[in-house]
């Protein structure tokens, strides 16, 4: 009989660290309440500076997770599972809600849109394969966060808002690829350098109370835009495209 695996000896400053990165996490879902909060009175500016703040959570949680090993510290708790639940949340629940509420689409479509965005949502967070092996998305990763930033900064007819949601919402299931801009490899340093003028315009917009100008709401949404399409280059082209 093979005696049993040893478990590391873990302090107790390493397990409080280690689930600090838990809270740090969790607290993206506070973001979320404090978000919802501020739509339901139609502050939209609080309310995606609350979204902004989960975004940022949720790019530094991970590499903290990692670096300290809190999956081999804590196993009790899944760090993968209460991310999900926090980013359901932040990046499509919420984003919901205020596509719904505001006036960027037709009446008529508001609240089966949202439906349909928290429905698909929903099923894309439960996908196992959400993910290739490179690390692209498969599918619309879900964005709504995004979208719904894009969408008030451009103040676009609700018919052509409502068109762009239904579209996304299919693209949700066509396995295309979407890039992830942290974990892709191919073109890193230049999408890097993309989501960080993403970033700062997107705070621009803030501080201007969602009406930046269109020069800057343009290039806030060609931007956008890179992130949608480099994955759907096909892998010839972008190799032709790194020469």
């Amino acid at each position: 009989m093979e005696p049993a695996a040893q478990q590391p000896d873990v302090t107790a400053r390493a397990r409080l660290l280690s689930f600090g990165v838990h809270i740090l996490t969790a607290f993206g879902a506070a973001c979320a309440l404090l978000a919802l909060f501020a739509a339901v009175t139609g502050e939209w500016v609080a309310m995606f500076a609350w979204l902004g703040i989960a975004l940022f959570i949720d790019g530094i949680d991970g590499a903290l997770a990692r670096k300290r090993g809190v999956a081999e510290i804590l196993p009790r708790w899944s760090g993968d599972i209460l991310d999900s639940v926090v980013d359901f949340t932040t990046y499509v629940f919420v984003p919901a809600f205020a596509i719904a509420a505001s006036d960027l689409l037709p009446d008529s479509a508001a609240i089966p849109l949202a439906v349909a965005i928290v429905v698909s949502g929903a099923i894309y967070f439960a996908d196992r394969q959400m993910k290739t092996s490179d690390n692209y998305f498969r599918g619309f990763p879900a964005l709504w966060n995004a979208v719904a930033f894009h969408l008030f900064i451009l103040n676009l007819p609700p018919e052509a808002n409502a068109a762009i949601v239904a579209v996304l919402v299919v693209l949700t299931f066509v396995p295309i690829h979407f890039v992830h801009p942290i974990r892709v490899a191919r073109w890193r340093a230049l999408t890097i350098l993309a989501l960080i003028c993403w970033s700062l315009l997107g705070l621009y917009a803030l501080v201007h109370e969602l009406n930046p100008g269109p020069g800057v709401a343009w290039t806030f949404t060609a931007l956008g835009l890179y992130f949608f399409i480099v994955g759907l280059l096909p892998g010839r082209a972008l190799n032709v495209l790194e020469r």
